[in-house]
């Protein structure tokens, strides 16, 4: 039983993998709230809960999507362990509900506001997951397809953020839409990110954006969300008193990416397409340490100086 779901989380939720990037968003969103209000600490409680209910919404997004890529997945990808009856969807179900439960309480035992802001999170992936009543039309419509899911990250970041500004009983620092755009652009960074491959990895039944565009546009679209990530960045670091650091973390990022496009659309060597993704992956852990963690780190050390 238990080597089953630990089978399926490495396959579907790797923890070891998915773990370092959801702390890393946590608390990057509360520190960044922090920072914007003058302050440089989290409340433990607070920082706990935010992560945890991070964590459990990412999974809960997973089992939504195994639910709503059921028959494509049952018609195209038997491998899946949903489909070769690994573990079933009822089965999912149940942990899905169970990590709702979990979520409320702790929200709850911050405050009740900060469970009304969980509901709003709940609410659109439950709009996402019946394709927002329009499947057909967002199937035809892959952009509008990608554009309108992404937006769950940053509904998710306002429950973040209010982990921070609302237990504080404060409005929303302003700047915090640089942090948003932040986390919808890293959005998109992985997705087009894993959604590019070389040839020989197309599967048939999968829509990957290398199919559906080309490798070239694909690539393009993929060094155009991380450019316009960079100037959400750079402008949120700004507010900060951050921003050389970032620069040059972007520079030096953005160089890696436009080498490794260059490569990958000279060879698309079988296998390849995983650089990219792994690419995305550092790239948005990288983004989220830089404008939260990190400068919230230094700013409490330099402020406990004697």
């Amino acid at each position: 039983m238990t080597n089953r779901w630990w089978i399926y989380q490495k396959e579907r939720f790797p923890i070891f993998a998915h773990g370092p990037l959801i702390l890393a968003f946590s608390l990057s969103a509360m520190g960044y709230s922090a920072l914007l209000r003058g302050e440089s600490s989290l409340r433990p409680a607070a920082a706990l809960v935010a992560f945890v209910t991070a964590l459990l919404f990412f999974l809960q997004l997973r089992i939504a999507d195994e639910f709503k890529d059921a028959e494509d997945d049952a018609r195209w990808r038997a491998y899946r362990p949903v489909p070769r009856g690994l573990v079933t969807l009822g089965e999912l179900g149940w942990i899905g509900l169970g990590a709702g439960l979990i979520q409320l309480a702790g929200s709850l035992w911050l405050r009740p506001l900060q469970a009304l802001m969980l509901v709003v999170a709940w609410s659109y992936l439950a709009l996402m997951s019946k394709e927002f009543f329009i499947h057909g039309w967002l199937k035809r419509h892959p952009i509008i397809y990608m554009l309108s899911h992404m937006v769950i990250m940053p509904v998710f970041d306002i429950y973040a953020t209010a982990c921070d500004w609302l237990m504080a009983g404060a409005a929303p620092p302003r700047g915090l839409i640089w942090f948003l755009g932040v986390s919808y652009l890293n959005g998109i960074v992985i997705e087009v990110g894993r959604k590019i491959r070389s040839p020989q990895d197309e599967e048939e039944g999968v829509e990957t954006y290398s199919f559906l565009w080309g490798r070239s546009r694909a690539l393009l679209a993929w060094l155009g969300a991380m450019s316009l990530t960079a100037v959400c960045a750079w402008r949120g670091a700004l507010l900060i008193g951050f921003a050389v650091p970032v620069s040059l973390l972007l520079l030096l990022l953005l160089s890696g990416a436009a080498l490794l496009a260059i490569t990958f659309h000279a060879a698309p060597l079988p296998g390849r397409g995983k650089r990219i993704e792994l690419f995305s992956g550092i790239w948005t852990l990288l983004m989220y340490l830089s404008l939260g963690a990190v400068p919230l780190l230094i700013q409490h050390f330099q402020g406990n100086l004697p």
